[in-house]
C-alpha cells in the first residue's frame, strides 16, 4: 500500500499526542495515511509493552488509519546504527510515502530526539540506490520521501509551522484515549507519571490552543522543518 504521509513514533501514543489532528485532517482530505511505531514503550512506567500494542490498535481504529506496525526496537536502548536504519528503510520503501511526520529533535524524553535522528536519517539513505534491502525474497526499490517534519512533544519548542486542526480536536482527544493505561484513573494503583496527572489532557488541548493562536487556527498541532518550507503564493499563508 502506498501512503501520502507516513508518521513515525519510537512510543505508541506519540503520534497521538502530537500529530494526529493532522493525520485526520489529510485523511478527510483524501490522503492516506499511516503509522509505524518503533517500540512497544514497555519501559513506561504503566501499563506493559502488549497492553499498549492493544490500546495502539484501539486508536488506529479511531483514526482511520491504513495501516499501523509496530518494528519492536528496543525502548530506551534502541541506537542510530546501520541495523536500525535498515529496519526503518524497509518500512519507508515499502509505503513509499510522499511525507515523513516523526519525533521532535528535541525533547524531555532522550528517546524522541534519538529517535527523530534515526528516522531522520533513514529517509535520507531510504533514497540511496547502493542500499539493498530484501522484503519477503523481493528486493526493494529505493525511495526518498519528499519532506520530513518533525512533531513537537512535551517541550515548547518554537514551531516552523502549524497546521489548523480545530475541526478534528474531539476525535484526536478520543485517539488518545484509547491508551487508558497512559493517563489518569483514579482507580488505578499504578504509580504516577508526567502524563498521567489528571490535568494533562488541559495541557494537551492548552498547547494546540497556543500554537493556534498566532495563526488564527482554534487549535493547530506544530512542526519544525529540516529545509526550507515553500508556497506557491502569499496567499496560501492568510
Amino acid at each position: 500500500m502506498k501512503l501520502d504521509i507516513l508518521a513515525f513514533g519510537i512510543h505508541p501514543d506519540d503520534v497521538e499526542l502530537s500529530c494526529s489532528g493532522t493525520l485526520l485532517k489529510h485523511i478527510a482530505l483524501g490522503k492516506k495515511a499511516g503509522i509505524v511505531d518503533l517500540s512497544c514503550g514497555e519501559l513506561g512506567t504503566r501499563g506493559s509493552g502488549e497492553l499498549r500494542l492493544e490500546e495502539a490498535a484501539n486508536a488506529a481504529k479511531i483514526l482511520g488509519i491504513g495501516v499501523r506496525d509496530n518494528l519492536r526496537m528496543a525502548d530506551g536502548f534502541f541506537r542510530n546504527d546501520e541495523e536500525h536504519q535498515l529496519e526503518i528503510i524497509k518500512k519507508i520503501r515499502e509505503y513509499q510515502p510522499e511525507i515523513v511526520l516523526c519525533n521532535a529533535v528535541s525533547d524531555r524524553h532522550p528517546d524522541h530526539g534519538r529517535a527523530a535522528q534515526l528516522i531522520s536519517e533513514s529517509c535520507f539513505y531510504s533514497g540511496l540506490r547502493r542500499i539493498e534491502t530484501t522484503v519477503n525474497g523481493s528486493n526493494q526499490q529505493c525511495w526518498r520521501p519528499k519532506a520530513v517534519y518533525h512533531y513537537i512533544q512535551d517541550r515548547q519548542l518554537k514551531p516552523d509551522l502549524v497546521v489548523d486542526v480545530s475541526a478534528f480536536i474531539d476525535k484526536k482527544m478520543e485517539a488518545i484515549q484509547a491508551f487508558k493505561s497512559q493517563f489518569y484513573n483514579p482507580d488505578s494503583n499504578e504509580p504516577e507519571s508526567p502524563i498521567s496527572v489528571k490535568n494533562f489532557m488541559d495541557v494537551v488541548k492548552g498547547k494546540m490552543m497556543v500554537y493556534g493562536r498566532d495563526a488564527g487556527f482554534d487549535y493547530a498541532e506544530g512542526f519544525t522543518v529540516e529545509r526550507t518550507a515553500g508556497v506557491n503564493n502569499l496567499f496560501d499563508l492568510i
